[in-house]
């Protein structure tokens, strides 16, 4: 149980709480029992430190207040819009023989022992508190749900869920579920054979070497058309020559008397 220092305030303005507030202080209020409403103030450091730890609401707190101890439970913390910062805390009185409405966190252990787990399941977490009726002087801290021998498709219940005595759940005429161990969302394919494998190695192999011959042989009976018509352009060529000397003959030839 965690212990927090308190003192009495008599605070009566706004003025006086906003005071109050900017020294670093948050008022506070105990109900509940027979007592009467009493009015109080915490260390803001020490109270965040207490709000940061998990299950705040469902765990009892010791108050030290001015040497008197007073067993209580928060109920409900004010937050400021803008700081977020906690500026006000409601407590419960815890008196034997009264009873409390609270959210019970559930815990979840041997996640490695689960069978579904390992297989790739999934652990869907339909409720991650459960709210119950508890006797204010038996509340539990948590609830343990353990998961071993689970597998795929198994449901836990809030019947399988081992409760302290007097503890009762809200909810009433039906055993809800908790969670579940569900089949993986992914499947994943089937390897291929090695055999398949090397197979459609070979013939993409063979394909493409046949792709690499086309294509050589392509480029084989472009060179020769370039050839070809190569040969021709110079065969065209000489054959200008030859002509060409005629009609220089023809010049110089004087021309005959008639």
């Amino acid at each position: 149980m965690n212990t927090i220092d308190a003192s009495i305030r008599n605070t009566k303005t706004k003025g006086e709480i906003n005071s109050l507030r900017i020294g670093g202080n948050i008022p506070a209020v105990i109900y509940g029992g027979s007592k009467e409403n009493q009015k109080i103030s915490l260390n803001k450091k020490n109270v965040k430190n207490l709000i940061e730890k998990e299950n705040f609401l469902s765990n009892i707190i010791s108050l030290n207040i001015e040497g008197q101890s007073e067993n209580v439970l928060p109920k409900e913390i004010v937050w400021d819009p803008i700081t977020d910062e906690p500026i006000h805390i409601d407590f419960l009185r815890i008196v034997k023989g009264a009873k409390a409405v609270l959210e019970i966190p559930v815990k979840f252990i041997n996640t490695e022992k689960s069978p579904g787990l390992k297989r790739g399941g999934v652990l869907n977490i339909v409720r991650r508190k459960i709210e119950l009726k508890c006797p204010t002087e038996n509340i539990p801290t948590e609830l343990v749900v353990d998961l071993d021998n689970l597998d795929i498709g198994a449901s836990i219940k809030i019947s399988s869920i081992q409760l302290p005595e007097n503890v009762i759940p809200t909810i009433q005429g039906r055993d809800f579920v908790v969670a579940t161990v569900a089949a993986p969302t992914i499947i994943k394919e089937p390897e291929k054979p090695a055999e398949e494998t090397t197979e459609e190695g070979a013939e993409g192999a063979a394909e493409g070497a046949e792709g690499e011959a086309k294509t050589a042989e392509g480029e084989k009976e472009g060179e020769k058309k370039e050839a070809g018509k190569e040969g021709e352009k110079k065969e065209a060529g000489k054959e200008g020559e030859k002509k060409e000397p005629d009609k220089k003959e023809d010049k110089k030839s004087p021309a005959k008397k008639k």
